[in-house]
């Protein structure tokens, strides 16, 4: 009998199908890192004696890093290779949260911050360009889901987070197990996944360039449907307190419904977006959203809240995904695209808190949902950008994309 051929280049065995199971298990890892690190971010104020003020001037470093170094995340891919540029950058997102942990002051607190912020954001750039190139290769959506594992990660991570501040464990040696794992699980998961390599006589693209222009429009979609998100997670629970009087434990359970309504909806938001197709899924999730937010609003019940709150996560939550898609298809360098995109939603990620907060503060926390309304029927009109580019006449998508070869 003759012997199997090899795997075409860049095609791991078992072909896109093991890619994308691959793919997702490393968003579950990135995702794990995220919540296993939230959880303990009470014990490092705490150990670094900060007060609350300089503790939020800290947690700013991380979408400072991430900001910084997501354009960097193309030309190490075009030096080492999809897979292996991957495997190293996420287990520098895997080790990194040690670092805080270890710093016994804002002086080298805010440091270690950054540094975590680069590591998690040219990760999030390397995987979601390797989700976009799986999802062309295998012909369907898969960017919903792909972040859905992201949330489940981060459910799971925090869940054992949870699980060793209440046991009363030390961060650093949580953190460190936590890193041990995550680092072997995510090298594991790295082996299966593309292995895109540059082309020959392709140029490098630069080593820090501005994102693209097609991803300014994409990254504004992203923008609001994060600064939607993070209302949601920051404020749901003080909203419900302070606005609708209620106790303490079903405030704090909002904010864990509104998480599980986004994890659960980004799951299951492939199969919707290839029925529908992602702009009428968008224009579909902004209604939605608009609808939860006019709920939130005009809510004088708990129960009309949470379902307010329900409707918003279930809008916005298909949002990033697509727009990570669009990104990687909007012109010739994906890596770029992808990081004007990212950047673009860590700012929103970074300023929504305190915008509601201020807003807050100088109207009323109901006037600050009405923002995040207005911003969600934005996605409605918005959507266009998100249409999929028409294909060659062949057929075959672009040949190459941001330096690195697709067979």
């Amino acid at each position: 009998m003759a012997a199997n051929p090899p795997p075409e280049p860049g095609r791991p065995p078992g072909g896109p199908r093991r890619a994308r199971r691959a793919v997702a298990l490393v968003f579950l890892v990135h995702g794990a890192v995220t919540g296993s690190f939230a959880t303990r971010i009470p014990w490092i104020q705490e150990h670094s004696g900060l007060t609350p003020g300089r503790l939020g001037l800290a947690l700013a470093f991380p979408a400072i890093g991430a900001a910084l170094a997501m354009p960097l995340a193309g030309r190490i891919s075009h030096r080492f290779g999809a897979r292996t540029a991957l495997r190293g950058l996420l287990a520098l997102w895997t080790l990194s949260p040690a670092l805080p942990a270890l710093s016994p002051g804002p002086s080298t607190l805010c440091p270690a911050l950054l540094v975590y912020g680069a590591a998690s954001g040219m990760a999030d750039v390397a995987m979601n360009a390797l989700g976009v190139e799986t999802e062309d290769r295998l012909g369907r959506p898969i960017m919903s889901g792909l972040h859905g594992m992201w949330s489940v990660g981060a459910l799971l991570g925090s869940a054992a987070g949870t699980v060793a501040a209440h046991a009363g464990w030390d961060a650093r040696l949580h953190l460190a197990g936590a890193a041990l794992v995550l680092t072997v699980s995510g090298a594991l998961a790295c082996r299966g996944v593309l292995d895109l390599r540059s082309s020959p006589g392709a140029h490098p693209p630069p080593r820090f360039a501005l994102p693209p222009r097609s991803a300014l429009a994409i990254g504004a979609i992203g923008f609001c449907a994060v600064f939607a998100e993070g209302a949601g997670l920051d404020w749901s629970a003080v909203y419900l307190r302070d606005r609708l009087g209620t106790d303490a434990g079903l405030a704090a359970a909002s904010t864990t419904a509104f998480a599980c309504t986004m994890a659960a909806a980004r799951l299951v938001g492939d199969r919707v977006v290839a029925r529908f197709g992602p702009v009428r899924t968008v224009r579909a999730g902004g209604v939605l959203a608009a609808a939860g937010g006019l709920l939130i609003v005009a809510a004088r019940h708990p129960a009309l809240a949470l379902g307010g709150f329900g409707l918003l996560g279930l809008g916005i939550a298909v949002v990033v995904p697509l727009a990570f898609a669009a990104a990687g298809r909007s012109g010739p360098a994906p890596s770029q695209a992808i990081a004007g995109v990212a950047t673009l939603t860590y700012t929103s990620g970074l300023i929504a808190p305190s915008a509601i907060g201020g807003l807050a503060q100088a109207t009323s926390l109901t006037m600050s949902f009405v923002l995040v309304t207005a911003l969600a029927c934005g996605l409605v009109p918005g959507a266009r950008v998100l249409r999929p580019p028409r294909r060659a006449a062949s057929g075959s998508p672009r040949a190459v994309a941001g330096g690195l070869e697709r067979p």
